[in-house]
């Protein structure tokens, strides 16, 4: 559970107290930032796209010239989307128009599927790339990944009340693997990185059997409304 990741090189590498507070509600009441993916096809790679940009606007989403979403709202998902193997151009252009927010050309390997997340302010808007792994939970468990996608955010640690780290130290654009839990019923906390601090209690969090889930912390520390500090999940199964 310890390992992380940031993302680097040919990519454009695009909670303070409160990070998981809406985070752990929307695990136990997801109807509205709960955005599941198709199931796993062989060969063809695949990528899903999310808009993480708090104050960007809708978005066109193209791979090479195609468009294959239009008008994406902030904290709006693409189901997984099938590339051809090799280098993919993929464009966020501003809905609508021609003006191109995200470019990325980056090779996507057969057989492996991906998640591209628009990140950052409008100003310093960027794209960090995931590669899934989308095995089945065993039986009994669930899959769950944290990605910190807050930019003024700091890092923080997601903890059993008064036992051991699940997601340790992960501060913006960093990440951890899917992470094998027992399913069930917890009594979280959150704490400052690093410290015993604990700075909220979330207690009855339901993590279902079977489910792969990306939970992703957005927005601004101090913003209000939509682009406030928040939490979102996908299914990823």
């Amino acid at each position: 559970m310890k390992s992380k990741k940031v993302l680097s090189g040919s990519i454009k590498i695009f909670l303070l107290m409160f990070l998981v507070l809406p985070l752990f509600a929307a695990f136990n009441a997801c109807s509205e930032d709960e955005n599941p993916v198709n199931p796993v096809t062989a060969n063809k790679p695949r990528t899903t796209v999310t808009h993480a940009s708090p104050d960007a606007p809708n978005v066109d989403i193209l791979v090479g010239d195609n468009i294959v979403a239009s008008n994406v709202a902030y904290l709006g998902t693409l189901p997984y989307t099938e590339l051809n193997s090799g280098n993919n151009r993929i464009r966020v252009n501003a809905a609508g128009t021609s003006t191109t927010v995200i470019d990325l050309t980056i090779p996507f390997d057969e057989n492996k599927n991906y998640s591209i997340f628009a990140v950052d302010s409008l100003s310093k808007i960027s794209a960090i790339r995931i590669e899934d792994d989308l095995t089945a939970p065993a039986s009994g468990k669930t899959h769950v990944r944290f990605v910190h996608l807050s930019p003024n955010a700091p890092a923080v640690d997601v903890a059993v009340t008064g036992g051991p780290v699940l997601f340790g130290n992960y501060a913006f654009k960093q990440f951890s693997q899917f992470t094998p839990v027992d399913a069930g019923t917890y009594n979280l906390e959150v704490r400052l990185a690093g410290t015993g601090t604990v700075v909220l209690s979330l207690p009855g969090v339901t993590l279902p059997e079977g489910k792969i889930i990306t939970v992703y912390a957005r927005g601004f520390v101090g913003a209000t409304g939509n682009s406030a500090l928040n939490a979102s999940i996908i299914n990823n199964n």
